[in-house]
């Protein structure tokens, strides 16, 4: 049984368009027009290329019909002299078409590449949930990537095929009409049948991208480290490589179909077009014995020779036809992404807060995820004035991590206001508000790079020293120092080289680093056992010294200092006051209180949990 895949149009709304419309298609010519100036340059090569292909087989009739029959030698010199010639330009011109095309070509596939990744690092939180990781990646990789021979090839090609053919047919006409007629009846007939073709793989390519995205979903999530690890503490490895088995027979069935569509009518055009020589000898002879004009064999040799050359980009500018049909699908996908709404924008005239000291509102705040949705938040009114520590508690599920994350923007509120020094933070730059607010959560996040490259994310030109007192305030200085590498260790995927508490700690460290006024820590020591939870706690302190501080708590016994405590219920204030107040009242806070120290006794501390496992340094 295959695993289930969250499509991606499932998640999100893309306008209904149809990708064969002329819009699309000048929406795909506007990417080219930057470049046009180059393009321009390329044109005139394919054009001078045409014109010296062209020229050839005249330069063959003259021979045949003239330098040979009359041994006109130096006439003959000449002519050969210029069919060299004329093969040697055009080789040339065809190396510096294919140079100047290809990094055009390149140029507008990386133009692509960062104008989704941009789109994507505007998309709020909310996407990020919704959407595989892998089918992410697919859109960026595979489609873009799909598209390379497209946008750097194709275009030449069409120019180049067209004028080609153009040029072909004028000296053809030129030099018999009748033998030109023979040569074209046919083509009406073959562009139908290309464009026939080009639906076929259109439909049949976009299955195919599809089914790419889901198996690098499948690999992103399952061949991660927490991927492997619960694939085999679970005893699923042999189901998941089972279940990626089918998806990739399903992909082969896919790819043989790309393929094949349209494979035998495009050959039956090639096999027509091979015996139109035939057919023109043929016509020429009979026309002679019927009485008609004779053809002299200059004439006909020449002819047969266009012909043939026509043959070539006739062929080539069908299958480019197909192709452009066919990546019409890859275009269709990555401009969907393109136009993905974006539901967190930058200010036109944004609001930097100079040496903010923090104070933060909330101002009847309410949030909803989908529009006509029930509230997630309703009515919050709350200060928390520089400096101060608002700690949020409640159940699961009543709204806490959601409010700590309309401070940061990762998400905007649906009434009401977040301010901080009285700005909407709506109306602040993107990087002020970055500098103003910091966040540490429960899942911390690491890239596979070094200690020191982790915590330089934070504040890139910040010195060594600097690193140092970071992690020292963190209280992770001496683990690192104590690594056979120090700072220049390498954390792994995700961090797995370090235990639960000292990723926590690191994150802390980056966080000291930027040194914001206000502090999110939203669960920062809720996966922690009891022993690991005190080192980070210190570190926590250390943090939270002289800054607005808003804890999201899961262990009460942490924010019983806090200057004021919100007591959330189904996103509404149930109590607030300090830890003294809410124990005298004896309501919802008192009986978490109580829940809590039980929890702690039954328990009792766990040494051993995962977030008390340290890096151990390897000789």
């Amino acid at each position: 049984m295959k695993p289930a895949h969250t499509d991606l149009e499932g998640a999100w709304s893309a306008p209904a368009r149809d990708p064969g419309k002329p819009h699309e298609l000048r929406r795909i010519a506007r990417l080219f027009r930057p470049y046009r100036g180059r393009l321009a340059v390329v044109a005139l090569l394919v054009a001078a290329s045409s014109l010296v292909s062209v020229a050839t087989p005249f330069l063959l009739k003259e021979i045949l019909d003239t330098a040979l029959p009359q041994g006109r030698t130096g006439l003959l010199s000449l002519l050969a002299l210029g069919m060299i010639l004329a093969a040697v330009v055009g080789g040339v011109f065809g190396v510096l078409q294919t140079l100047i095309s290809t990094k055009v070509g390149q140029r507008v596939m990386h133009d692509l590449r960062t104008a989704v990744y941009g789109r994507l690092q505007q998309m709020s939180l909310a996407f990020f949930t919704r959407t595989r990781t892998g089918e992410v990646q697919s859109r960026i990789a595979n489609d873009i990537g799909g598209m390379q021979a497209t946008v750097t090839s194709t275009a030449t090609s069409l120019v180049q095929n067209l004028t080609g053919v153009v040029a072909t047919v004028a000296a053809m006409l030129a030099l018999d009409w009748r033998l030109t007629l023979v040569s074209l009846f046919l083509l009406p007939v073959f562009v139908m049948i290309s464009r026939k073709v080009g639906n076929e793989r259109k439909k049949i390519t976009t299955r195919r991208q599809k089914q790419m995205a889901a198996m690098a979903a499948t690999v992103t999530e399952s061949l991660s480290v927490s991927g492997i690890l619960l694939g085999r503490t679970m005893g699923r490895s042999d189901s998941l490589t089972r279940n990626f088995r089918d998806e990739s027979e399903e992909l082969i069935d896919l790819e043989v179909k790309a393929s094949m569509a349209g494979r035998w009518r495009m050959s039956t055009i090639g096999i027509v077009m091979a015996a139109l020589p035939a057919l023109l000898y043929w016509a020429a002879g009979l026309a002679q014995h019927m009485g008609g004009p004779a053809v002299s064999l200059g004439t006909l040799v020449a002819f047969v020779s266009l012909q043939q050359g026509l043959f070539r980009p006739t062929v080539s500018l069908l299958s480019t036809g197909v192709q452009i049909q066919t990546s019409l699908a890859l275009f269709q996908r990555i401009f969907e992404y393109l136009d993905l709404p974006v539901d967190i924008r930058e200010p036109a005239e944004p609001v930097r807060l100079r040496q903010a000291k923090g104070e933060v509102r909330f101002e009847d705040v309410e949030f909803r995820y989908e529009p006509g949705s029930a509230p997630v938040l309703d009515g919050i009114d709350v200060t928390v004035p520089a400096g101060a520590t608002l700690a949020v508690v409640g159940p699961t599920g009543s709204g806490k991590s959601t409010l700590g994350s309309l401070v940061p923007r990762l998400y905007d509120v649906t009434g009401g206001r977040v301010t901080i020094e009285g700005v909407d933070v709506r109306e602040l730059a993107f990087d002020s508000l970055a500098d103003t607010v910091g966040l540490v959560s429960q899942e911390t996040y690491l890239f596979h790079a070094s200690v020191a490259d982790n915590l330089r994310f934070a504040k890139p030109d910040a010195s060594d020293e600097e690193l140092y007192e970071a992690a020292k305030a963190a209280q992770i200085h001496e683990h690192i120092a104590s690594l056979p590498e120090g700072y220049d260790t390498v954390v792994g995927e995700r961090g797995h080289r370090f235990s639960g508490g000292e990723k926590q700690r690191l994150a802390i460290a980056r966080t000291i680093l930027r040194d914001p006024p206000v502090l999110i820590l939203d669960e920062a020591t809720s996966a922690l056992d009891t022993r690991t939870e005190r080192a980070v706690q210190e570190a926590i302190d250390a943090l939270s010294a002289d800054r607005t501080t808003i804890t999201i708590a899961h262990r009460l016994s942490t924010i019983r200092a806090a200057d004021e405590i919100l007591v959330l219920d189904a996103g509404r204030v149930a109590e607030r006051g300090t830890h003294a107040e809410l124990m005298e009242r004896n309501g919802r806070y008192a009986a978490l209180v109580h829940r809590d120290a039980q929890g702690e006794s039954a328990t009792g501390p766990e040494p051993g949990a995962s977030g008390g496992r340290e890096l151990t340094p390897v000789a």
